[in-house]
């Protein structure tokens, strides 16, 4: 299996309902290693970088507001097929949609709105991982407990 990279962000709405914390909680459990993480303000430009197949949809306007509110926390996520695992435990855009046990299933009622990000595929996370941390940034290490995680051929 292969151990990948993702992007993770919590959107301006679960900074401001103080959700932050029990989201990153539950990636942790999970047994996904956090490998950078930070707080910021994502401007208009970072917005149509980001988001750059959608500049020119309708419902851009709306989400380059939404997301420019308020900070957002960004984390890069390493493990095995981290990109879909997350994609799983974030669960569908819409939280109205989204099954219990997600991330937006438990904590969301909102399309637009739905708390969290996550790149949707091995070269999204690539593109979008390189937007948002430095080289610098992204930290390798071992966790001390990888052994009681996942055996060793599927790290």
């Amino acid at each position: 299996m292969a151990t990948e990279r993702t992007l993770i962000l919590f959107k301006p709405d679960a900074v401001q309902r103080r959700l932050c914390g029990r989201l990153l909680t539950r990636i942790e459990e999970r047994g996904l290693k956090i490998v950078g993480l930070k707080m910021l303000q994502v401007t208009k430009e970072l917005s149509r970088e980001h988001y750059a197949e959608h500049v020119n949809k309708g419902f851009y306007p709306l989400l380059e507001e939404f997301i420019t509110a308020a900070p957002v926390v960004a984390l890069a996520i390493e493990g095995p097929e981290a990109v879909r695992v997350m994609r799983d435990m974030v669960g569908k855009t819409n939280g109205r949609d989204a099954a219990p046990g997600t991330m937006r299933g438990d904590f969301g009622l909102s399309r637009q709105m739905n708390l969290v990000h996550g790149s949707d595929s091995p070269e999204a996370a690539k593109r979008e991982l390189a937007i948002y941390f430095k080289a610098n940034e992204l930290f390798d290490y071992e966790p001390t407990l990888k052994d009681w995680v996942c055996a060793g051929d599927e790290r």
